[in-house]
């Protein structure tokens, strides 16, 4: 069972690497986002369809997950791995977060209205009136807020659990992944329907956020425990600044390692007694969330080992 599902995480690293997202006609998120979709309405009860949706939707993302592994297993133990690792594959995402981030990035230089264009893949925010600095600024905290969400949660979900079981561990991942694109479609103030989306969100991410932190300050200090430590001891200072009560761990450590503000106009600055980061700055940024992400693999193909 280790070498299963650490084989499992190698073998979504690699994917990860060569093609970034499995195709959309064929991403089993793209389909889980089709089976939200109906519930992103009016309804007469909103708070029983909050609830149910937080629940059950996730829940039945892990169950096919969890039952695609389990069967393939019963063939091979290989064919298990190879299952487990196109669940996780299919669950994470770094190479094409870090492409975004440095496309963003590049552009705002060149040309900011592309630049602008480009920062939508990103960040959920209206960036018509952004400057150049503010693009960078969003790309760049965008890049490690979504080292959380998008790589460390499902990862981690699936290295705690491996032990038990890798069918479980699978089921953990999607299940997690389920939580995260259940709060990004539904979970907001505007969405009656969504509220317990986010908290069950804020919940599931508390851990992951931290962490992500944790491997962005490792990153940035070259693996060096005391100057990591020191940087995460800096970026707690602005980490409850932003609204979400994780978002901010992750980005707050980035901009204290890149000595940088980063901002979201009128919501909350991070090291606001620096400057907005250079294209230069940025892109060091964005090699530092990469980084991270390739700690955060080999660490939940260590953990999945043991």
């Amino acid at each position: 069972m280790p070498l299963t599902a650490a084989a499992a995480v190698g073998l979504a690293a690699g994917l990860d690497r060569l093609f970034a997202e499995p195709p959309a006609r064929i991403h089993p998120v793209v389909w889980f986002g089709r089976l939200v979709a109906p519930a992103d309405r009016e309804w007469r009860r909103p708070r029983i369809v909050a609830v149910a949706a937080a629940a059950l939707l996730p829940l039945l993302a892990g169950g096919v997950a969890g039952g695609v592994v389990l069967a393939a297993t019963g063939v091979h133990p290989a064919a298990g791995a190879l299952a487990a690792g196109l669940v996780l594959f299919s669950t994470t995402s770094l190479r094409m977060l870090l492409d975004a981030a440095r496309e963003a990035t590049a552009l705002s230089e060149a040309d900011l209205d592309a630049a602008r264009r480009s920062l939508r893949a990103l960040a959920g925010r209206d960036a018509s009136s952004l400057s150049a600095g503010e693009v960078r600024s969003a790309a760049t905290e965008s890049a490690a807020e979504n080292l959380a969400d998008g790589l460390v949660a499902p990862l981690a979900a699936f290295a705690l659990v491996a032990p038990l079981s890798l069918p479980l561990a699978a089921a953990a991942a999607a299940w997690v992944k389920g939580v995260n694109t259940l709060d990004s479609m539904l979970g907001y103030r505007r969405k009656p329907v969504g509220w317990a989306s986010a908290r069950l969100d804020d919940f599931v991410m508390w851990l992951p956020a931290r962490l992500s932190a944790a491997l962005i300050a490792l990153a940035a200090a070259g693996g060096r425990p005391s100057a990591a430590l020191d940087l995460l001891r800096r970026g707690a200072r602005w980490a409850r600044e932003p609204p979400s009560p994780n978002s901010g761990w992750p980005m707050a450590t980035l901009a204290a390692a890149l000595s940088v503000e980063l901002a979201k106009p009128g919501v909350y600055a991070l090291n606001p007694s620096a400057g907005a980061p250079s294209a230069a700055e940025a892109a060091r940024g964005v090699r530092v969330v990469g980084r991270a992400g390739i700690l955060a693999y080999a660490l939940a193909g260590v953990v999945a080992w043991l």
